[in-house]
């Protein structure tokens, strides 16, 4: 097999680790036991930085960013490849993970951004079929209200929450991928 420059782009070969911020902390006790306790579940917080938190089978916590912000020669489905090859890698090192949960945005600041976000959420979604994970979107004001008390809480707002739960986020795109994992934890996925 020959390896492509295409395909050493794809796999990241020739750029830092897309990785920007891992903050692990241990779940905290109320946590534990919640029904699904020893399942792999993740939340993201879908975009250029896509913010991330992953609850492992022992119950820790761990929450990042990962850029996908193309490169100079990039092509225009780079992104998406290397968001493909994030999610298969997060998968093999902490997986299989048994659910998948995304903040769904309705409305976004500009073309770009939403353009970015329906592919994003097309390759997670084709990924996660291709696997049997089951996945579904969470509304802004559900994650909000859930963290803040206020559904249409700002960046600042959010952050804070985090960091009252004990984390500490590098940005506001963890922060939501963290209230989205508690919120799924807690409500059981909604249904409590």
């Amino acid at each position: 097999m020959t390896v492509t420059r295409a395909h050493a782009r794809a796999c990241g070969a020739d750029r830092e680790p897309s990785v920007t911020s891992v903050t692990p902390v241990t779940a905290a006790p109320g946590l534990q036991g919640v029904d699904g306790a020893g399942r792999c579940i993740l939340a993201l917080d879908l975009g250029t930085t896509t913010g991330w938190a992953i609850r492992a089978y022992d119950g820790l916590i761990t929450s990042g960013t990962v850029s996908l912000r193309p490169g100079r020669f990039d092509g225009g489905g780079m992104r998406y490849l290397r968001f493909t090859n994030w999610l298969t890698e997060i998968d093999r090192l902490s997986g299989p993970i048994a659910a998948i949960w995304f903040e769904e945005v309705r409305r976004h600041a500009g073309t770009d951004a939403s353009h970015i976000y329906g592919g994003l959420m097309a390759t997670l979604t084709a990924w996660a079929e291709l696997r049997g994970v089951p996945y579904e979107g969470v509304p802004v004001g559900t994650i909000k209200r859930h963290a803040t008390g206020k559904g249409n809480a700002d960046k600042a707002a959010m952050i804070a929450a985090a960091r009252a739960r004990g984390f500490s986020p590098a940005d506001d795109n963890e922060a939501d991928a963290i209230a989205i994992l508690l919120w799924a934890i807690e409500t059981n996925g909604g249904l409590a």
